[in-house]
């Protein structure tokens, strides 16, 4: 299977500089773009034409309702998405949201038919305590447990984003990345009974560091930030994915 990368464009783009970011990124691998939700809807034509997956970086966990400022996982749907982000961390860090909130996203996304990208992973003062792997496990458990087996058709993928790499430039060596993605699939195995479940790594990922994490078995592609912005960097990063 090629490795996956995910473009989460955050609120970096303007919808008109997201149509023409997505009209400059080839169809190199398998490639998912998250914008911001004021340009899904123009990249949904793009997207279908291309062969790009199209994502979006977080759902609600109800379909309708009285929820001001919330985005349904069926309108999602509508517009074309494939993919939704749930739990980013910084959703969880700026929003508040809890294992128990990000879980029922996750429910409601797979219930729509979307292809969820569960995010985890822990902050510095965790990984120095050596409570990384702890804290990760526990964040699967509370947004897993009784999920259930997965139907035909359905799927999950995690994202493995080490709190401390996000926007730093401090990236997670890739040793310690593959025994965390290693740890992540026994688990996940273990709760819902998804064999080799897709584990995206994430945290200050770029076109000159890439090649050193997808060339591990156990790191199934890469969710990719700021680097994913900026054209040159973003194609140079596809062009040396898709040789994996």
């Amino acid at each position: 299977m090629s490795k996956l990368i995910v473009a989460n464009w955050k609120m970096y783009l303007s919808p008109k500089n997201s149509v023409e970011l997505f009209g400059a990124v080839g169809k190199k691998g398998e490639v998912v773009i998250c914008p911001s939700f004021a340009a899904l809807n123009q990249l949904s034509t793009l997207a279908k034409k291309s062969g790009i997956g199209l994502g979006a970086q977080d759902c609600f966990w109800t379909n309708r309702g009285a929820y001001t400022g919330e985005i349904s996982p069926v309108d999602l749907k509508e517009i074309g998405c494939e993919y939704v982000i749930v739990g980013h961390s910084e959703r969880r860090g700026y929003f508040q949201e809890t294992d128990e909130m990000v879980g029922k996203k996750v429910k409601a996304a797979l219930a729509t038919g979307l292809i969820p990208i569960l995010c985890v992973g822990e902050n510095e003062f965790e990984r120095k305590k050596g409570k990384a792997a702890t804290h990760v496990v526990e964040q699967l458990k509370k947004t897993l447990t009784g999920l259930g087996k997965l139907r035909a058709g359905q799927e999950i993928i995690i994202a493995y984003e080490p709190v401390w790499a996000i926007g730093t430039g401090k990236a997670c060596d890739p040793e310690t990345a593959v025994e965390m993605h290693q740890l992540i699939k026994e688990k996940v195995a273990e709760l819902i009974g998804v064999k080799n479940v897709r584990v995206l790594y994430g945290g200050s990922v770029n076109d000159k560091n890439i090649a050193s994490y997808l060339e591990y078995a156990e790191i199934d592609g890469a969710l990719v930030g700021g680097a994913s912005t900026k054209k040159d960097i973003f194609a140079s990063l596809l062009s040396i994915a898709s040789k994996f």
